[in-house]
């Protein structure tokens, strides 16, 4: 530890984001990055913990507490503060193939887990990843490296998300020749198209591809494997295969009036925007625009925040963001202690925005639809909202969300987003591959394993555990690669 009393020495600086007025102008990221000598006063206060919370990755209450990747974090945190960014972007680079995303996607679990939190204000740690990769680049130190040996084996990866990517990446690195196979016409799968490009830019996506494709990794896109491209042939032409096509089924709301017109899923506004955003800078006008719009956007999630950003930069008159559970405190309560996830209130962009313009939080809590309304052309002009309350039911023996009787009011509503989360694998993938589905409909596997009822044939990522974390896709991806080179050559020195 290059400074032992950092912590109490320094505060807590992060980078400084565009005002929201002047964000929602445009799709681009908003954060300003600290300067490199600020960078280095960050690195210091890491207390190098003899237990280092931030890197376990461990599972408390249900909930995720430290780096899931187990990044070495007060290694490459002393190595800031000592100005050595070639190795902290080595150490770096030894358990995260993608910090430049999680860098800035990631919800950052590390942070809470900090020793510092007791305390103080938690190291800047996702801040500090971003400044090694991003300097790493700059600098000159990333470069594509192939392998040196081919071990004349084929591996194809269904699906170019995060996971998919992850394990792609290590076994080009092992030596096994990769393809990976995208439904869409661009690779990246959610970082592409399911998370928006003010907290993303695909430049960014594509320059670490650019890289992969130079180490040896082959990319097919407009690849929708089940439909337009035969399941068959990939099972003769390749050694082993990795299934990586995220939990991409939406849950519905079931509500009457569900076929007006004016009602998607979030996922499809968003991957609308953002590939009218990268084909033609929205000239081409082929995205749903909710400019002068009444919009109303079910969940609270961050994809529901990222329709509300979208909305607001698009022009929206109004925007509403229902919730079903009641609001979370502002600051922990006592039983939610340090190291676990902290279960508060979080005012998202979106919010920040939205609350910017609108002069009030968009959020409406305890509420849900109970009925879409449309006019005579079936055009949405309204939906009726109901509030709910938690009540204990006998039969179940669990509390669950029940409508408050007679508290139904109506509402203005162009435009709905549902963003109620995900149900598991779309069937058709599943059927194609020969793969059983468990309970949840996710693939089916051993506990901790990751191949599946059908030979030669393995699983990733939300495809394998549910919707998750970015963050956790890339350690399925990781592990999945061990798993096939082990298969493969019998054993694996991959980490």
């Amino acid at each position: 530890m290059g400074k032992p009393t950092g912590f109490m020495d320094y505060e807590r600086k992060t980078s400084r984001a565009v005002k929201p007025k002047d964000r929602i102008k445009n799709f681009n990221e908003f954060h300003i990055p600290l300067p490199k000598d600020e960078r280095k006063i960050q690195g210091a206060r890491c207390m190098d913990c003899g237990v280092p919370f931030c890197q376990s990755g461990i599972m408390i209450g249900g909930m995720t507490s430290g780096c899931p990747l187990n990044n070495l974090i007060p290694e490459w945190n002393d190595l800031i503060y000592n100005g050595n960014m070639q190795m902290a972007l080595n150490r770096l680079f030894k358990t995260n193939n993608f910090p430049e995303f999680t860098g800035r996607v990631c919800p950052a679990p590390c942070e809470p887990a900090c020793t510092c939190n007791i305390a103080t204000n938690p190291v800047a740690i996702k801040e500090n990843e971003l400044g090694i990769i991003e300097n790493g680049y700059e600098a000159g130190f990333i470069k594509p490296e192939p392998p040196k040996v081919r071990t004349g084996k084929k591996v194809a990866v269904i699906g170019s998300g995060p996971s998919g990517l992850a394990a792609a990446d290590q076994l080009n690195k092992r030596g096994h020749s990769v393809t990976v196979f995208e439904r869409s016409d661009r690779i990246g799968g959610l970082l592409m198209y399911g998370i928006p490009n003010m907290k993303l830019e695909k430049h960014i996506i594509d320059r670490k591809i650019d890289i992969m494709k130079q180490e040896g990794v082959t990319f097919v896109t407009n690849a929708d494997v089940g439909k337009n491209y035969n399941a068959a042939k990939i099972k003769k032409e390749f050694d082993r295969i990795i299934l990586a096509c995220g939990a991409s089924n939406p849950r519905d709301i079931k509500a009457p009036g569900r076929d007006s017109k004016g009602i998607y899923f979030a996922v499809d506004f968003l991957k609308g925007v953002t590939k009218s955003l990268l084909d033609s800078n929205f000239e081409d006008k082929s995205c749903v625009n909710a400019k002068d719009k009444n919009v109303l956007v079910i969940g609270g999630g961050d994809t529901g925040n990222d329709c509300v950003g979208t909305s607001v930069r698009q022009g929206a008159k109004s925007v509403v963001q229902l919730e079903m559970m009641p609001k979370l405190p502002d600051n922990r309560s006592e039983d939610n202690p340090w190291p676990e996830w902290p279960k508060i209130c979080k005012t998202d962009y979106g919010q920040e925005e939205a609350i910017e313009v609108f002069g009030h939080d968009p959020r409406v809590y305890q509420s849900t639809v109970k009925e879409f309304i449309a006019d005579k052309d079936g055009n949405l002009i309204k939906a009726k909202i109901v509030k709910l309350e938690s009540k204990y039911h006998e039969d179940t023996k669990r509390y669950q969300m029940d409508e408050v009787a007679g508290s139904e009011y109506d509402i203005d509503a162009d435009l709905v987003f549902i963003a109620a989360g995900f149900l598991g694998t779309e069937n058709y993938v599943a059927k194609a591959f020969g793969v059983d589905l468990n309970a949840r409909t996710n693939v089916q596997t051993e506990e901790g394993k990751y191949q599946t009822s059908a030979e030669n044939i393995f699983v990733t990522g939300d495809m394998h555990r549910g919707q998750s974390l970015v963050v956790w896709a890339i350690r399925e991806g990781r592990e999945v690669a061990k798993a096939v080179d082990e298969h493969l050559m019998g054993y694996t020195n991959l980490e």
